[in-house]
């Protein structure tokens, strides 16, 4: 299995932040996952709220665990708010169901990772992520390509 390498995660990072900021967005805070849920960078604007990195890493996290996008999440969990508690809990709540979370897929379609991005409302958060993801070189999907 192909994973997201250090450069790139720096790459997103930092472009999603400074998508953020030219923007306008509140201070970001942006994770990017390995396809197996495991931090590869994570920064925090300053300002960023100290639970952010907590939810940024959820939101990338989510997606890798359930296989499915945030939007998919959202309507799983609107369809049955059960089952939707129940894999929060076992998810140890790294699982959201709002946009910014966002797979990340290599030139050949393959998933090598999910970039998480939170501080704003969180469509913005999404956009800085799909940002970060596009500067990277890569494919970001975040459900609202269909």
């Amino acid at each position: 299995m192909s994973s997201i390498t250090l450069e790139q995660a720096e790459t997103i990072v930092k472009a999603a932040l400074a998508h953020g900021t030219e923007q306008g967005f509140n201070p970001l805070t942006v994770a990017v996952l390995d396809p197996g849920g495991v931090t590869v960078a994570l920064a925090r604007q300053d300002g960023s709220g100290n639970l952010r990195p907590d939810i940024a890493v959820a939101k990338a996290w989510g997606v890798l665990g359930m296989g499915m996008t945030n939007r998919a999440i959202a309507a799983r969990a609107a369809d049955s708010p059960e089952f939707f508690t129940s894999v929060a809990n076992l998810a140890g709540g790294r699982i959201l169901s709002v946009p910014g979370g966002v797979f990340v897929l290599d030139a050949d379609g393959q998933v090598i990772g999910a970039v998480g991005v939170t501080g704003d409302a969180s469509l913005n958060d999404e956009a800085a992520a799909v940002a970060g993801i596009e500067a990277a070189g890569l494919t970001p999907v975040t459900g609202a390509e269909s």
